[in-house]
């Protein structure tokens, strides 16, 4: 049996837990959630806690047995707190800017790269080279979060480009100088 998914889930104050059958709708301070999972998993509320329960020790409900109680418990944390990806833009020139809902980025190309994030999301611009990424949704903040990045990746030569909070980025040398790649001596 999966360790991640015997641990149950605990019901905050606030929260709302709806099961029909496979479908589960999760709705707090933040908004509503609504997932489908797998038919073999049972998801059981009582004492204020949520259980996921598997049907036999296969690897594939083993497996499910874990996802589903990490989906959910995303989805009780989302709906109460929230996620957040932290976005740093490093580059001379490089910035972004709040547009409406959305984001104007200047990364260095010839023209300005308009965002729109899709409904759900919030983007916060902390200043010209930070942004967050903020939603209940912690599968879709990662993902806008991604294409945020997938812009101008992280430049391994010069280190410019947009990247994650915290992320370090490898460094490779560039060419030495004269003679580089001649095979002199």
């Amino acid at each position: 049996m999966s360790r991640v998914g015997r641990k149950p889930i605990p019901i905050p104050k606030g929260i709302d837990i709806l099961v029909d059958g496979s479908r589960v709708e999760v709705k707090g301070p933040k908004g509503i959630l609504q997932k489908s999972f797998h038919p073999q998993m049972k998801i059981k509320i009582g004492d204020g806690q949520v259980y996921v329960e598997t049907p036999s020790e296969s690897k594939f409900n083993k497996s499910l047995h874990g996802l589903t109680r990490t989906l959910l418990s995303n989805m009780v944390q989302g709906v109460k707190e929230g996620f957040q990806k932290v976005l740093e833009i490093e580059g001379v020139g490089y910035r972004a800017q709040k547009e409406g809902q959305g984001l104007v980025l200047q990364l260095g190309f010839s023209h300005p790269v308009h965002f729109m994030p899709p409904e759900g999301i919030e983007l916060v611009v902390e200043s010209p080279n930070r942004v967050v990424v903020k939603g209940r949704d912690k599968e879709i903040v990662g993902n806008v979060a991604a294409k945020i990045r997938s812009i101008r990746k992280p430049n391994p030569y010069t280190g410019k480009g947009v990247r994650y909070e915290g992320e370090k980025v490898r460094r490779k040398t560039g060419k030495t100088g004269a003679g580089a790649g001649t095979g002199t001596k």
